[in-house]
Formats: C-alpha cells, sequence, structure tokens
C-alpha cells in the first residue's frame, strides 16, 4: 500500500491505484425472503487484505441507498488496500414492492445486521465468485463501517444493545469476528434524548444502549449534523457513541459536516446540502487511514492522514481519542 506525504493536496487529490468491482455477488441465505446481492471491491493487487463491511444507509435516493452507494468511500478504501463488501440490505428502495409488508419493514434492523454475518459466513463463495480475489482476503482483520442507519447497524455488530419493540427483549447482534468499527453520522442515544418529531415511528431508537459497544471505533459526526427529526440535542447527538460507549474509541469531528458529509453517498447526489468533493475526500482518506494503522500497528498512515487534514487554518477537521 502507497504511503503519502503529509500535505493535503497529496491526500485531496491523489494518483489512486486501478481497483476492480464487481456487482451483484449472490449468496443465498437460508430464510432471509431474497438472495443476498454484494457489491465487492479490491485493489488489483496485493495480498492479505483487510475487509470492510459497508452497510448503506436509508435516505430516499433509489440507487444511492443500496450495494450501488457510497462509491466515494469504497473506491478510495479499496485503493487503500481494502476489500470493500456492500450489502444490499432489505431496507434498500429498490426492494420496497419485493419484500412487501414485513413486520420489519422499512428498517430491517435485525436483517441488516444478520447480512453481515451471513458475509463473513461466505467469504470462501465471495472469493469463488471472484476469482481475482482468491487467496487474497485476511479473514483476521474485519472491520464494519456504516452511515447513518448502516451506522446503526455498525453500533449494533460493535456491541451496542437494543430492546426489540416486539417482543421487550434486549437484543445483542455482536459480531466477535469484527475488531475495528467505522460509524458515519450514526445513532446517538436513545431514552429522552430521542425525542424529534418523528422519533415515535421508530421505537427501537428509543431504546439504543451505547454503553456496551466494546468494540474499537472512529466516530465520525460532523459539526453540523442537525439531525431534528430524531433528537433536540443538535449535532452533538451524533458524536454519542464516541462518548457514551468505552473505549478505545476516537472521535473526527468533520468542519461543516452535515448528514451526507460533501456527498459521501455519490457524487453530485441531490440529497448532498453540504456538497464538497474536497470534504469527502477528507472523510474517506481520514477513514481509510484509521483502519490501516488500526489493523497495523505500525503502519504511520493514520498519523500522517492527521497531520495533513486535521491541522492548520484549513483543517477539515479535529480527532480526539480515549
Amino acid at each position: 500500500m502507497a504511503e503519502w506525504t503529509s500535505t493535503a493536496d497529496t491526500y485531496l487529490h491523489p494518483t489512486a491505484p486501478p481497483v476492480i468491482s464487481v456487482s451483484p455477488v449472490t449468496l443465498s441465505v437460508p430464510g432471509r425472503p431474497l438472495d443476498l446481492d454484494v457489491r465487492v471491491s479490491a485493489p488489483m493487487t496485493g495480498a492479505g487484505l483487510p475487509v470492510i463491511l459497508l452497510s448503506h444507509g436509508h435516505g430516499g435516493a433509489y440507487g444511492l441507498s443500496s450495494l450501488d452507494g457510497y462509491l466515494p468511500l469504497a473506491k478510495v478504501w479499496a485503493a487503500r488496500g481494502f476489500v470493500v463488501i456492500q450489502p444490499n440490505h432489505l431496507s434498500a428502495p429498490r426492494l420496497g414492492n419485493l419484500v412487501g409488508d414485513r413486520p420489519e419493514a422499512p428498517l430491517f434492523w435485525r436483517s441488516r445486521a444478520e447480512d453481515m454475518s451471513a458475509v463473513l459466513d461466505r467469504l470462501d463463495e465471495i472469493e469463488q465468485a471472484v476469482p481475482q480475489l482468491a487467496g487474497r482476503i485476511d479473514r483476521t482483520k474485519v472491520a464494519v463501517a456504516g452511515h447513518s442507519l448502516g451506522g446503526f447497524t455498525a453500533e449494533l455488530l460493535l456491541g451496542a444493545r437494543i430492546i426489540d419493540p416486539d417482543t421487550d427483549e434486549e437484543v445483542s447482534l455482536l459480531e466477535p469476528r469484527i475488531t475495528q468499527g467505522v460509524l458515519i453520522g450514526a445513532t446517538g442515544r436513545g431514552a429522552d434524548a430521542f425525542d424529534g418529531f418523528m422519533a415515535d415511528q421508530v421505537p427501537v431508537f428509543r431504546t439504543m444502549n451505547l454503553t456496551t459497544m466494546t468494540t474499537p471505533a472512529l466516530v465520525v459526526a460532523g459539526d453540523k449534523d442537525d439531525s431534528p427529526h430524531w433528537t433536540t440535542t443538535g449535532p452533538d447527538w451524533h458524536a454519542d457513541p464516541y462518548h457514551l460507549a468505552p473505549g478505545p474509541k476516537t472521535l473526527l469531528t468533520v468542519f461543516d459536516g452535515e448528514h451526507l458529509f460533501g456527498g459521501i453517498q455519490g457524487h453530485d447526489s441531490v440529497e448532498t446540502t453540504d456538497e464538497s468533493p474536497d470534504r469527502v475526500a477528507a472523510v474517506a482518506e481520514l477513514t481509510a487511514a484509521y483502519l490501516r494503522t488500526a489493523f497495523d500497528p505500525g503502519n504511520t498512515a493514520w498519523q500522517k492522514a492527521q497531520d495533513a487534514l486535521t491541522t492548520g487554518p484549513d483543517a477539515y477537521g479535529s480527532v480526539a481519542s480515549k
């Protein structure tokens, strides 16, 4: 994997190595109403590649809220030496007519987490479907990343717990094979803080318990990511996974970042309210650098990225750790 000099321009306008992307890779999952389609992206060369499971959000975009979204992140992560696997969750808008009015609809919160475990169960099948990957995946290095509702999915896989609103039972979906996380614009605490004008529509969010989320993670929160439909707390709500979960945790506060962080769902997305290709590039490179060092503590990528992108008058954000 290439090393970068500590200049912002190198990160924001890099010469990226080529990647491959294959979609759909179709996996049969017993009990799932539809087969699980995933997109797989990876660098053309290299071995011992860590895996990032990328969970899409629940926005209104027909294509971007699916395995076909988040190219601005996936292509950078693949270029930096990761195998990026993007499931098409049952909550994807394009699947609405196929999944029908099932009890978990429209969010499919439990199914989304189960999709990620199913992917890990079937890495051999993915290698067979994408022969260019054969023998190149390091199954001991797995991260989950998610944005918005995908962040909620990642939180559950990292150890956060909720109460099933249908059974009143506590649910743990911790996936021990996942050893790192990246939470982007993720769900904050429940209880009285979950008091927005749409809060009653998603009672499961009200029961969120972040204090059990023990797996290490990078929390990415925009300082202008206000979500009044969920909470009156303001942008700080999205930093709750850092403040309330036990360490080790790292917080990346993105300056002027709103909920799509400049357009991480897709370039030129009409849903983006803070469009900024440079902000997208900064988030992509910082998250990749965090995981490179997390999986290889001797790698200086994370410190170099911080030096380039979170210091000085033109910083894209700030970093705190515990």
